[in-house]
This record gives C-alpha cells, structure tokens and sequence, in this order.
C-alpha cells in the first residue's frame, strides 16, 4: 500500500514545485485574547514552530519575511514559486479589511502563487469567506492564485475537544469544511494522535470521520509536551497522567493504521511535529520527518 503526499496534491494544483514560506502575520487568538478564553489549547506555544525567518518580533512586513524566506530556501533546488504560508496563530482573525490587505501584501510577491493560511473552524466571518470564494474560489476569475485552508481540528471527539480547551465542537470544524468546500476553497487538517483520554479506537474513529470530509489534504501529529503549556504543567505534575508514544515506531504503527482506514485519496502534508530542543519536554525522539516517512513506508512494504 501506498499513500498520497502534499506533493502529489501540489503537482495536481500547479505545474512546477513550489515551496511554503511561512510568515507570522502577527494576529492573535480568541482563545488568548478573552474573547473564548485566556489560557490557549493546552498544548500550545506558537514559538515552537515559528521558523527563524519569520519575523517573531514583527519588524518586518509580510514582504520582509517572505524575502528572508526565499533566502533561506536558496539552496534548494530551483522552482515554480511559493507559497505565502500564514502559519502563526488565527489566521482569520482581525477585522476582514485588515486580512484582505495582509493577503494581498503576500500575493503581490514576486513569485508568490498562492497562500496557504492556518487557522481555527470558528473564525471565518461571512464576509471573508465570500471574499475568498470571489478571490480563490467558484467565483474568481481565471488564472486566480491557488488558495488552501488549513483547519484546526485536533480532534473529533467533543469531549477531548473541551479538555484540550478548544472552545469549538468537531461539528463546527465540519460546518466550516463543508463551507469553503462549496464556495470552491480546498481544505486541509490539522489531528493530533495521542491527545489525552484518547484510544486507539478513538482515533480510527478520527479516520473514519475525517475520511466524511471534503478536505484535500492532513497533517497527522504526535502528542508533544512543549515547555510553557498548560500541558507541561500538567505533565510535570503526573507524567503517567499524559500518557506519549514512546518511540517514534510505536507512532508509525499507529499512523500507518491511521492511513489504511482513511480515504485513499488524502494528501498527507506531515506525520511528525518539530520541536525546538530547548522547547522540548517530551518525547525527545530525534528524528527527522524525512527518517519518520520511512518508517511509515517500510510498515506498508512489509
């Protein structure tokens, strides 16, 4: 058995590689900023993934870090253009004309093809969805620039949802995907595998359910515990309380079960979530996603 890559869904939408930038547009969260709480998810730091190139203490524009982030990938081999990442935090939150503006700041970019933008299932207002569905979307004109949204859903079961304090349903997650979906937007997803709670079985039932979606692609993670998360804290407190793969083959098996329940046809972005070494609390694995898909692979050769 084989498995469909982000490659496989890239190559599909454009005619040349192309690479992610990410930037850090510098919005916030409703679940930091009082609006749904304080505390954030439990498990979240955003310094974890923020790249070196983007501009963590926003000094420079979109256009800044995306000229950092196409020096940083100056080594790699040459390519079709990019992809405006918009990775740190909501990324539909803020007033809708102060989005737009940041969004096309990013597709007037030399090379820029499209974006890719991160964000939760309840922070789409009406307004911007029908921007994107008149920008991106069954109403663009032809030749627009490609457009993937990338939505939280972290898990599929309600009452994990309240423990990671997500302040959404999976039924909301699954309202916002059937939207963008009809307005003409591909989706992508974000899972965690090893939330606290959860079993095996719980997390075919994740195959199975995201599988209903009309999501083109996913990136599947492992549970990590991140210095400065309500999650470190607790699992300072009792470790046995946060149970973890403890090595990367024990994941592997897990998602390469995932895998043979999804749907065939879903493009998976990544396996593995990077974490800075001095940010890392647990599992101190090691590996490197490229060394993690080989593993997935060998699984399904065996």
């Amino acid at each position: 058995m084989e498995y469909r890559t982000m490659n496989d869904y890239l190559s599909g939408v454009f005619p040349g590689r192309v690479i992610k930038i990410a930037v850090n547009a510098g919005l916030g969260c409703p679940n930091r900023d009082g609006t749904l709480g304080r505390d954030g998810c439990i498990y979240c730091n955003n310094q974890s993934f923020n790249p070196a190139y983007a501009a963590n203490d926003l000094s420079g524009s979109i256009s800044a870090q995306l000229e950092k982030g196409v020096r940083f990938n100056s080594r790699k081999d040459e390519c079709y253009g990019y992809l405006a990442y918009f990775q740190s935090y909501t990324n539909t939150y803020g007033p809708t004309d102060r989005l737009i503006e940041l969004y096309e700041e990013a597709l007037r970019f030399p090379g820029v093809k499209g974006l890719v933008i991160a964000t939760r299932p309840d922070c789409i207002k009406p307004d911007l969805a029908d921007w994107f569905e008149q920008r991106f979307g069954r109403k663009a004109p032809q030749g627009h620039p490609h457009l993937l949204v990338e939505i939280g859903i972290e898990s599929t079961i309600n009452r994990t949802l309240q423990l990671i304090n997500r302040h959404h349903t999976f039924q909301c997650a699954s309202d916002c995907i059937n939207d963008l979906y009809e307005r003409g937007i591909d989706t992508g997803a974000h899972l965690i595998l090893g939330l606290p709670g959860e079993t095996e079985q719980d997390w075919m039932t994740h195959a199975d359910r995201i599988s209903a979606l009309p999501i083109k692609t996913l990136k599947l993670h492992q549970l990590q515990v991140v210095k400065g998360t309500a999650l470190a804290r607790m699992y300072e407190q009792n470790p046995a309380s946060i149970p973890l793969f403890n090595t990367p083959q024990e994941y592997a098996a897990v998602a390469s079960a995932f895998i043979e329940k999804a749907r065939p046809d879903l493009c998976y972005d990544r396996f593995v979530s990077e974490t800075p070494k001095n940010m890392l609390i647990a599992p101190a694995w090691g590996i490197k996603p490229q060394t993690f898909n080989n593993l997935i692979k060998n699984l399904f050769k065996s």
